[in-house]
């Protein structure tokens, strides 16, 4: 029988992006039914290791990517919301919870994934309910999923009539590592261990592949996956690309022992598949779950030996900045509000330290334009909103408790310096963006323009931390002192301003370099507005 190429190649690609989209979407409708609470399960439920791995499995079945999960975690590590070993917990709960997608691909259902994709639309199209339209995404991305795989099994099917890959499969069968590479050379390619592991399914109930064969492969697809991690760990901090060698690690080691026992782990899925009558793609799903599993089982209780080889295999000390509130107990709301509420003022304390720290690193980008004070900022700035919402719902609790008047003001303006310090993170940020800018388009300022905003960020740095000062120290001669400093600051730039006009009336300065000038100089003012805001409310609480 003659192969038509072209159709071949045509239903497999095709099928395979189907595939991958219904993969997607029924993830992206699983994530907005869930809501956005997938960075706070992952940092809520990873006390330890054991939780970690729970909330690795279910943020894995909700977004249905192990690749997403470790790549979320990866990201975590580097703002400071997880430590490494937290974080391997989670990886083996996403290598875990990644087995679903397989489970899913063994219920044959095939044959409805049409109808399946009509109700998807159907829900989608015609339901303005927010629930419903994620529910529809669920729905179509299931069906789109099996269409896809549909496709795919029919444009494999002339492979195995093809001599090359029969040649294959049998030097697979002879040499393992072989079945290895392939997988993790096809998962790499994809991008998805979830489609290489659908495709080894449709050729192992096609007798493509048998099952001497196919287990290598599965071996590989779980090392190929680790990609995605190790590309988001690029230019990230020394913690989250330990992160992502932990999860090379952890598969590679898991891929040996397996190699190891492979004669009877073949053994054992062969006589499972006998004993509980599974079909061909149920029967790859229970060798990846019991692959994934064992592996866990097996490495859990070594997560301390894991962190302490990647820290030796990438060495360094790591600006870890711990992001998290550490003065909010809640027992002191039920039995000293007092109490509680100078607690909420020592993480107010740590905010502001976040946002000098957080104004330094910027300055430092713009001078240095180095990424890692790039990164530390945006580090810091990920740390104030994170306080600002765990200190404003702390503070929501004790407002429902009996307060002295006192007590009410010390409330009130913790909270409105709260506002203020969030709204000096924004600022920070914006500073950043605008050095972001001037690095890619290549703008130069003049050495004039450069003096005039040191001297300006000089003084908005010294007059932030002044007010700071006041706020903590309850000093009115120095909250008096931020409030002239704040008009001399406007005076500032207001004079820096017309300097700019006529450097660029006399071509001294480029478009370009004036859109960076004056935005900075502009952000450094609101800065120091925030700063005044700050200490006019000790100012009114004492007169």
């Amino acid at each position: 029988m003659e192969i038509n190429y072209q159709e071949m190649l045509f239903e497999f690609f095709g099928g395979l992006g189907i595939f991958l989209f219904g993969i997607k979407y029924m993830g992206d409708g699983l994530q907005n039914t869930a809501g956005d609470r997938l960075k706070d399960i992952l940092d809520r439920f990873t006390t330890n290791p054991f939780m970690g791995v729970l909330a690795g499995l279910l943020v894995t079945v909700l977004i249905q990517s192990s690749s997403g999960t470790t790549a979320l975690t990866v990201g975590l590590v580097s703002a400071g919301f997880m430590t490494l070993r937290q974080a391997i917990g989670v990886i083996m709960g996403a290598n875990i919870g990644t087995t679903v997608t397989a489970f899913i691909i063994g219920i044959d259902v095939g044959a409805y994934a049409l109808p399946i994709i009509a109700l998807g639309a159907l829900l989608i199209f015609f339901f303005k309910n927010a629930k419903i339209t994620s529910l529809g995404q669920v729905v179509f991305g299931f069906g789109a999923l099996f269409f896809g795989l549909e496709l795919m099994s029919g444009g494999m099917k002339p492979l195995r009539s093809l001599e090359a890959f029969h040649d294959l499969t049998v030097h697979m069968s002879d040499s393992p590592i072989l079945g290895v590479l392939v997988g993790t050379i096809f998962t790499v390619i994809v991008q998805s261990s979830s489609a290489t592991i659908g495709i080894l399914q449709e050729l192992f109930s096609q007798n493509a592949l048998n099952l001497d064969a196919a287990l290598p492969v599965l071996f590989g697809d779980n090392i190929g996956t680790t990609i995605t991690a190790v590309i988001a760990s690029i230019g990230a901090s020394i913690a989250a690309r330990r992160a992502a060698f932990v999860h090379v690690l952890f598969n590679l080691i898991g891929t040996i022992i397996f190699l190891i026992i492979l004669v009877p782990f073949t053994k054992l899925i062969a006589y499972l598949q006998d004993v509980i009558h599974l079909n061909p793609e149920m029967t790859i799903a229970f060798a990846h779950g019991i692959f994934n599993v064992s592996n866990t089982i097996i490495q859990f209780p070594f997560i301390f030996a894991l962190a302490w080889i990647v820290t030796k295999l990438i060495p360094g000390d790591d600006q870890f900045i711990d992001t998290k509130p550490h003065h909010l107990n809640p027992m002191f709301i039920e039995h000293s509000p007092s109490i509680a509420l100078g607690q909420a003022k020592e993480e107010l304390k740590r905010m502001c330290e976040f946002s000098i720290n957080g104004m330094n690193e910027a300055f430092n980008y713009f001078n240095d334009g180095e990424k890692k004070n790039r990164e530390n900022a945006l580090q810091y700035e990920t740390g104030i909103n994170n306080l600002d919402k765990k200190i404003t719902q702390y503070l929501l609790d004790i407002s429902s408790k009996s307060l002295s008047t006192t007590e009410r003001d010390d409330f009130s303006n913790i909270a409105d310096s709260i506002r203020d310090i969030e709204r000096i993170g924004d600022h920070m940020e914006n500073i950043v963006e605008l050095v972001d800018y001037k690095l890619n388009k290549k703008v130069k300022l003049s050495d004039e323009a450069i003096t005039e905003l040191k001297e300006m960020y000089d003084l908005t740095t010294s007059t932030l931390q002044m007010a700071y000062d006041a706020f903590f120290k309850d000093d009115l001669e120095l909250a008096r002192k931020v409030l002239e400093n704040e008009d001399v600051i406007d005076k500032l730039e207001r004079k820096l301003r017309k300097r700019h006009i006529l450097r660029l009336n006399e071509r001294s300065c480029t478009g370009d370099a004036g859109i960076v000038y004056v935005d900075i100089i502009s952000n450094l003012e609101r800065i120091g507005d925030h700063a005044s805001n700050i200490v006019e409310g000790i100012l009114q609480t004492k007169q």
